[in-house]
């Protein structure tokens, strides 16, 4: 990565933290559990309320995190910026988006960190939408290690928002006829941290 890159990066990430501290308050638990080796591929899955939570975990993740988002998300210039810095993986909706889904193997396979959110939309847990596999796919196919993540509050500003870390979940010795069991054992760990 050129260090044009790497210093927006830094330079991004501290604004948007700062944000965080500042409008809402932020308080993150739990990042003990994130494995010290920044060379170990690891899937954070979060619950997803609101525009917030991609960039609160970009921030407080303990190393460089590539997010899973929309294609829709590129039309709006901020979020088109923030995919560009901080290497955005693009997925097209309701189709079967092969370029991503090598893209983010491969990330997992050089050691990288992703992102995603099961629940694929905002608010999905409470629209009563089917949680998605592609967290459970990625484990058992890359062997990387899931780490749940919990947010709650922070509806308006200065109202105290949380994000929670769980500890790192290990479906590697899994196959892929399992992946129904597996998304539901991310998500009940999911929504256990974001009580």
């Amino acid at each position: 990565m050129n260090i044009i890159k790497q210093i927006i990066r830094v330079i991004v990430r501290t604004a948007i933290r700062i944000f965080f501290i500042i409008v809402y308050r932020v308080k993150v638990e739990g990042t003990e559990n994130i494995p010290k080796d920044k060379n170990e591929p690891l899937i954070y899955c979060g619950n997803h309320r609101t525009y917030k939570d991609p960039p609160l975990i970009v921030v407080t993740a303990k190393r460089h995190v590539r997010f899973l988002a929309k294609e829709e998300l590129k039309k709006n210039p901020l979020f088109a910026f923030l995919g560009v810095v901080f290497g955005g993986i693009y997925v097209k909706r309701d189709s079967k988006d092969v370029s991503a889904l090598k893209t983010t193997l491969k990330a997992l396979k050089n050691g990288e960190s992703i992102a995603l959110f099961p629940e694929g939309t905002r608010n999905g847990m409470e629209k009563g939408e089917k949680a998605k596999d592609g967290a459970a796919f990625f484990a058992v196919r890359t062997g990387a290690r899931v780490i749940p993540v919990g947010i709650k509050g922070g509806e308006k500003p200065f109202k105290k928002m949380y994000i929670k870390y769980g500890e790192p979940l290990d479906f590697s010795n899994r196959s892929k006829d399992e992946l129904d069991e597996i998304t539901n054992e991310i998500m009940e760990k999911i929504v256990e941290l974001s009580k």
